[in-house]
């Protein structure tokens, strides 16, 4: 059986699918592993490094897709690296079938087996395998960094001969992984740092990192699935968490904002209001901007200036430390192949708590009942 990892076709992707350490333990489980040439440079690993530890090294991209049994990616492939593989190949990336099922059709087409990143539950036995969380640790980090570089002030409290410089007040909206590790690294930095989510049962992770969280009443409402994900909740809750937001808006320094529900649109929690009655110098860091973004003015990708109020929606903050984000993340995948792969073997039990719900295609065939409802297919 060969394991393939190709170059990532994004050219402002530096992260790549398997590091040496991964190659390592897979080809200890009686797998080959190929590596096309130059796909751990960007991530500052070489091609000798996978070498030392059982890798073949190609640079015929042809070659290797005819031969793969299961490619391994971060971001979905091109259709000309989908067109390269037999029928019957598995494919396991971050294929986003929630939010782009259109995009799944060309894996339908090609016959293709593909399991989603995102879809793997977020279960105790499958923490080790959620690439989702080990991404959202690096973005949570890089963005309060980002948002540091470009706030015409500093965090911490300093006392000097001249004088003393009050610390930052930073506002984290959405309690998830990313959240609080954008708290986490605003508190280390010396902020004020204050978390609000419409998880009410998230107040009290914000609170263990010495932040406060901002409460609202949710009126006894459900806004978290058996997922750990939140909710989709009622307008009337909405209106009164924007209104919550505005008010602190006015007070703080720097937003991070990192609300999303899977397979929608982000919730809008900063308004073009909030943002007007924000003091000029101040920063928001949108974190949700592939899903439109938790702020009205955002702009996916862009970096935009409204009245001294600089929004940035930067869309792959983890390529930005692509050597951690390709530890962690190959570390997710080996674990997720230690239950795909018996003694060489494929083992494709989809009755398994993990294999079954994180399969989004099966030999040509939309297979996860979310996908097949946007495909229309019964």
């Amino acid at each position: 059986m060969q394991i393939t990892v190709l170059k990532e076709k994004d050219a402002n992707e530096a992260r790549v699918a398997l590091v040496p350490e991964s190659v390592k333990k897979l080809v200890a489980m009686n797998v080959s592993v190929a590596i096309e040439s130059g796909a751990g440079l960007p991530a500052s690993i070489n091609d000798a490094d996978f070498e030392a530890v059982g890798a073949t090294i190609s640079a015929d991209r042809q070659h290797l897709l005819a031969s793969t049994d299961i490619l391994l990616a971060v971001n979905r492939p091109g259709d000309d690296a989908l067109a390269g593989l037999k029928r019957g190949a598995i494919l396991v990336a971050f294929l986003r079938p929630l939010d782009e099922p259109k995009r799944m059709e060309e894996l339908i087409s090609r016959g293709l087996t593909a399991f989603a990143i995102e879809l793997i539950p977020r279960t105790t036995r499958a923490q080790s395998m959620d690439g989702l969380s080990s991404m959202a640790t690096i973005v949570g980090y890089k963005a309060v960094l980002m948002a540091a570089e470009r706030m015409p002030r500093m965090f911490p409290m300093l006392t000097t001969a001249a004088g003393t410089v009050p610390p930052a007040r930073v506002l984290i909206l959405g309690a998830g992984v990313a959240g609080l590790q954008a708290i986490a690294t605003a508190r280390r930095l010396g902020a004020i740092v204050e978390g609000f989510d419409v998880r009410a049962a998230a107040g009290e992770a914000v609170r263990s990192l010495g932040a406060r969280f901002l409460e609202l009443d949710m009126g006894g409402a459900q806004t978290e699935d058996a997922g750990g994900y939140a909710r989709e909740v009622t307008e009337e809750i909405m209106e009164r968490s924007r209104d919550l937001i505005a008010n602190q808006a006015a007070l703080t320094d720097c937003i991070v904002t990192s609300a999303q529900v899977p397979g929608r649109r982000a919730p809008i929690l900063v308004t073009e209001k909030a943002v007007s009655g924000m003091k000029r110098g101040a920063v928001i860091v949108d974190l949700a901007g592939s899903t439109g973004g938790n702020c009205a003015l955002t702009r996916p990708g862009e970096e935009v200036d409204v009245n001294g109020v600089k929004i940035f929606a930067p869309l792959n903050l983890a390529s930005t430390v692509p050597l951690h984000a390709s530890q962690l993340y190959s570390r997710n995948l080996t674990s997720f192949l230690s239950i795909l792969i018996k003694e060489g073997q494929l083992n494709l039990d989809f009755n398994d708590d993990i294999i079954g719900p994180a399969c989004a295609v099966h030999q040509g065939q939309a297979v996860e009942p979310r996908l097949k409802a946007a495909l229309s297919i019964s």
